[in-house]
């Protein structure tokens, strides 16, 4: 079994390869299809078709944005949560969809990424859904667990003979230190969430936006002490992006005065 570690659009793809099959620990955005069609024929010289599942572990952009073009293309399952709900349901679902798009493409501008359509379907419709603890189909050496709280369905997955974990967007990096993400929609969970990774004692953690690193005690009480303890929202996020324009703007015409 070998992790390959990809450069996706704003995040890491983390691709697992195995001699006869190969599985996505994310379900990427839409603008990385190329890049894995490319690396499959170019770097593992065997077809797309080998992808034959795709975990999805929760619905931003970056996480399930190529998820169902996959399939198209491969005819690969799309292993995912188990909820009775879609994350972007109703009206404001709908709206929070085109917002997590807007700042996923803010977010590759300031990473200086060229401009792409990102568009996927606001609801997810898997061929496999997973429980915590569950282990997935086709890949039984790799258990997932559920660590929500940057969402209300986040999924974790471990392979446990060598018990390294992705964890998505459990954790990031605000200029250069390990940070809880944003949003984290449902604080008590989120910290839970870190307990449960904590316990767990992987030998090294798989970030989607930080590569793959070993965490201490420290690392792991430095960020339950960072963690908020009230929700942070996209609307928080907005309200900062239109302060920050508001600021600069103000600042332009004072320089310019």
């Amino acid at each position: 079994m070998k992790i390959h570690v990809l450069k996706g659009f704003i995040q890491n793809i983390f691709l697992v390869e195995y001699p006869d099959k190969c599985m996505l620990l994310d379900g990427c955005s839409k603008a990385d299809f190329p890049t894995l069609s490319d690396f499959f024929a170019k770097q593992l010289a065997r077809p797309l078709s080998d992808l034959k599942v795709v975990l999805v572990t929760h619905m931003h952009p970056d996480h399930a944005g190529c998820a169902h073009f996959l399939r198209s293309k491969t005819g690969c399952q799309i292993v995912s949560f188990q909820s009775e709900n879609q994350w972007y349901k109703g009206l404001k679902g709908r709206l929070a969809h085109i917002i997590d798009i807007i700042l996923a493409l803010w977010v590759a501008g300031k990473m200086n990424r060229p401009k792409r359509n990102i568009w996927y379907h606001p609801h997810l419709h898997p061929d496999i859904t997973l429980t915590d603890q569950e282990t997935i189909p086709g890949f039984e050496e790799w258990q997932v667990f559920e660590t929500p709280g940057h969402t209300d369905r986040d999924l974790s997955v471990m392979h446990v003979p060598s018990k390294r974990i992705y964890v998505a967007d459990l954790i990031v990096k605000v200029k250069g230190k390990l940070s809880p993400p944003f949003p984290v929609y449902i604080p008590e969970l989120y910290k839970s969430s870190l307990l449960k990774l904590q316990a767990l004692r992987p030998n090294s953690v798989m970030m989607a936006h930080v590569g793959e690193l070993s965490l201490t005690d420290e690392d792991f009480e430095h960020l339950l002490n960072k963690a908020p303890s009230q929700a942070q929202t996209n609307k928080l996020a907005i309200q900062r992006m239109i302060r920050r324009k508001m600021y600069g703007s103000k600042r332009e015409l004072r320089n310019k005065s």
